[in-house]
């Protein structure tokens, strides 16, 4: 496996990175973000070839689908 150049040396963290990460801790997330999400993951993991999936008829699938 090939040696990842980030890993060598001392590791630093940007200091506001950590205040954006700290303030998204505090952050609730709604059903409907988590939503948008989940229907962004799925649209974005559709393969290129698949023309006729769409955002949208992701969307539409997504109102008759549930998770247990």
């Amino acid at each position: 496996m090939a040696d990842r150049k980030q890993f060598f040396g001392e590791v630093t963290t940007d200091p506001e990175l950590q205040k954006a990460l700290q303030a998204s801790r505090d952050t609730t997330v709604s059903e409907e973000e988590l939503r948008e999400q989940r229907i962004s993951f799925a649209f974005g993991n559709a393969p290129a070839s698949a023309t006729d999936i769409t955002k949208d008829s992701v969307w539409r699938a997504s109102e008759h689908i549930r998770l247990k």
